[in-house]
């Protein structure tokens, strides 16, 4: 089945931008690189001509995205079992485990949730490509929590606009390092790709703009539980921001939130913190809210999930040794 084109007017104030970098902001969570293809393939036009990626829009440029329906799938669906929260014939939201990886990759084709939904959907959405079927925003491998799937390409699209408009209550719980200085905040900043590990993400003025809200919402002898409310959806968006704090999230092994943090510890908080991380071997991060408008049904929705058990029976054990200190 045909997808229907999507129409962009750049606004008579846009500053000027490569094209693929403006519409991997405005179409996000579609990838840039999935744009630059489309691009290529002469599927996206300004003003009825193709053109390249490294375009410079100007305002009021008609851009039109013709995503062609999705290819034939050679990915194997697999009876992995999902934790699903909500379904309809549009969309489901599922409650993900830690250690599992959203979609699959080079190299890594199989044991995905995405081969897990090929499983169980008979229709997934095909704007991401055939790798991502359905896939519309996502969490890190060792990131637990709350995520919406799309069945149909009208679905995705109409919760894509709610990502690029920042309309989407994304909430998370984490623990962090350390007692915060300030108890709330916002962090802004531009996350890019790392130069030296591509594996990882970096603040970088050319990189996209990511924003995060925060708030303490306890503190214990040497960590914090704190809430995060997100604007963008960057890759590692929370872990950078949180370690450039000087606070990585605890159990965090590649921005700092094991070993590195110990090292800066006394003697004593460091045995506490070993102690602490033999409780958890992943960073202590759950996508604990979800709220986005049904884009078919029009109604609000709302879901919450329960920490998972490994983060609650880390903060009981963080509890009881504060109690301890208190009593010594």
């Amino acid at each position: 089945m045909p997808v229907n084109p999507i129409d962009i007017i750049v606004p008579p104030k846009q500053q000027k931008e490569r094209l693929d970098k403006y519409l991997s902001e405005k179409l996000s969570p579609i990838s840039r690189s999935r744009i630059q293809n489309l691009i290529t393939e002469g599927k996206i036009t300004i003003d009825g001509s193709t053109i390249k990626a490294n375009h410079i829009i100007k305002p009021n440029e008609v851009i039109r995205v013709d995503i062609p329906p999705p290819r034939k799938m050679d990915l194997m669906p697999q009876n992995i079992p999902l934790k699903i929260v909500y379904e309809d014939a549009h969309l489901l939201v599922i409650n993900k485990d830690a250690g599992i990886v959203m979609h699959p990759a080079m190299g890594n084709y199989d044991n995905t949730i995405v081969n897990a939904l090929l499983y169980h959907c008979k229709t997934l959405s095909g704007i991401n490509g055939i790798l991502r079927p359905g896939i519309v925003h996502r969490l890190d491998k060792d990131t637990s929590g709350l995520v919406v799937v799309a069945k149909d390409d009208q679905t995705h699209r109409g919760l894509a606009v709610q990502f690029a408009d920042r309309t989407i209550t994304r909430e998370y719980f984490a623990l962090v390092w350390g007692r915060l200085k300030e108890k709330s905040g916002r962090i802004e900043t531009h996350l890019s790709r790392s130069q030296r590990d591509r594996k990882k993400i970096s603040i970088h003025s050319t990189g996209k703009l990511a924003i995060t809200n925060y708030s303490v919402l306890e503190e214990y002898p040497a960590c914090s539980a704190i809430r995060i409310q997100l604007e963008t959806g960057r890759t590692h968006q929370i872990r950078v921001h949180l370690a450039h704090l000087g606070h990585p999230v605890v159990g965090d092994p590649s921005y700092g939130g094991r070993q590195k943090f110990l090292m800066q510890m006394n003697q004593q908080n460091r045995q506490y913190g070993i102690q602490m991380l033999k409780k958890i071997d992943r960073q202590a991060l759950h996508a604990r809210t979800l709220g986005f408008t049904h884009p078919v049904r029009q109604r609000k929705m709302f879901f919450q999930s329960d920490l998972p058990a490994d983060i609650s029976l880390l903060i009981e054990f963080i509890k009881k040794q504060a109690l301890n200190r208190l009593t010594d």
